[in-house]
């Protein structure tokens, strides 16, 4: 399949810089109208997290069914999804680069496609966990263009605000995803689910293919080649500000996944919660989230990244430290418990969408090569010490507290040194 790349494409391209669009400049003239190009990116990023949170209601259900060994097998339907989101980000970033964006995502879109099929039809566990990886691997594309499609199409401000919204969408599929699912399943088997996720793939296909043009600007294509390739990635890391959002993003993903992977545990073990309160109390965390990335698309604007998410990232801090005081002081209660933790995770929502903004800014030129970058770091980085915090759970909810005030502290040293010292300063980048 062939995209052509017009020269009288309606749209402007972002001039490389390393001056982001000031916050009085005009709106980006895009190739689609901004609600239904929000729309389309919000798709394409809630399509990963649709594929595992549809079917965690039916992870006992797969596992009994396909013959799992051990009880703990199930863990893997979603581990090993994951670990192919995480590690084949690489590639997609040199290929959409090269290509361009449209192409790279039908290609990988068709793929999830035929991989989700297959989940849906084998009899074998093992059969199936390859297939699963193998899923995830295909639905990273999805990620790393959106990102890539975004910073072609406009930069500073104006994406951490579209970034902001995309985030607060995506923070809602843990809401009601599970939901859908348990719905999905009293009327249908498991395998239903992932016809489900076939049927969104091949909506999503049919949608980019026809509404969105290619948003890669032809001077800024690359030869695919080992050396160039290798350029590219040397050229995104060579970049203070790129490296070291990417860096403290990496570290709040660690604090996310942290608790993604104790909560269970600590809502179910700790604190009694039943089946049908579970939900809520995941729920809780992830709508303070989403209603404060929702928050930062309207006043991100006004007040720029750095003032927004450098205090987002103290006051994450200091209450961490204040909920982990207040554990070591025997307060261990589950009214409490909640409502410091929702509290601490809402500024997560004012974090990351700007610090991918303030990541993606001084690359624009290699948007694909970056964006894969700062989606494998963050995913790699933030899975393994999201790892070392669940794995350091004790039956109580002090390691995860704590560990979140250490991945404060760690993001506050990293972005201290990576503005020189001088936090909240509006400067070129915004």
């Amino acid at each position: 399949m062939a995209i052509h790349v017009s020269a009288k494409r309606s749209f402007a391209p972002v001039v490389k810089s390393n001056m982001a669009t000031p916050p009085t400049s005009p709106e980006p003239v895009l190739p689609v109208g901004k609600t239904e190009l929000v729309a389309m990116l919000v798709a394409m990023t809630a399509i990963v997290a649709l594929s595992v949170d549809l079917m965690l209601p039916a992870l006992g259900e797969i596992a009994s069914d396909l013959g799992a060994a051990q009880a703990n097998d199930r863990q893997y339907i979603v581990t090993l999804y994951l670990a192919g989101f995480g590690v084949s980000q690489l590639i997609y970033g040199p290929l959409s680069d090269r290509f361009g964006r449209k192409i790279v995502s039908l290609w990988a879109l068709g793929f999830f496609v035929a991989f989700t099929l297959a989940c849906a039809l084998t009899q074998n566990f093992s059969l199936f966990l390859m297939l699963r990886f193998a899923q995830g691997a295909a639905a990273a594309a999805s990620r790393v263009m959106a990102v890539a499609i975004l910073r072609d199409l406009m930069a500073g401000r104006r994406m951490a605000e579209i970034m902001s919204i995309i985030m607060a969408a995506f923070m809602a599929v843990p809401v009601i995803a599970p939901a859908i699912g348990q719905l999905i399943l009293a009327f249908a088997p498991w395998q239903v689910l992932f016809l489900v996720l076939m049927a969104a793939g091949l909506g999503l296909m049919a949608w980019l293919y026809f509404r969105l043009p290619e948003t890669l600007h032809p001077e800024y294509r690359i030869h695919l080649t080992v050396k160039e390739t290798l350029h590219a990635f040397a050229d995104v890391l060579q970049h203070r500000v790129m490296l070291g959002y990417t860096l403290a993003g990496a570290a709040f993903f660690s604090g996310l996944y942290g608790f993604l992977g104790s909560s269970q545990q600590i809502f179910a073990g700790h604190f009694g919660l039943g089946a049908e309160q579970l939900p809520l109390a995941f729920a809780a965390a992830a709508t303070g989230m989403g209603l404060a990335s929702y928050a930062n698309s309207r006043i991100v604007m006004r007040l720029g990244q750095r003032r927004v998410s450098h205090g987002a990232l103290l006051a994450f801090g200091a209450i961490s430290l204040l909920h982990m005081m207040v554990l070591l002081a025997g307060v261990d209660n589950l009214i409490v418990f909640l409502l410091l933790l929702t509290a601490a995770m809402s500024f997560i929502g004012l974090l990351f969408g700007n610090f991918s903004a303030l990541a993606m800014e001084p690359v624009g030129h290699i948007a694909g090569t970056a964006s894969t970058v700062y989606g494998f770091l963050t995913a790699v980085i933030g899975s393994l010490g999201g790892m070392l915090i669940g794995q350091l759970y004790d039956g109580t909810a002090l390691p995860l507290i704590a560990g979140q005030t250490c991945v404060a502290a760690i993001g506050l040293i990293i972005v201290f040194v990576t503005e020189r010292g001088h936090m909240f300063r509006e400067g070129a980048d915004d």
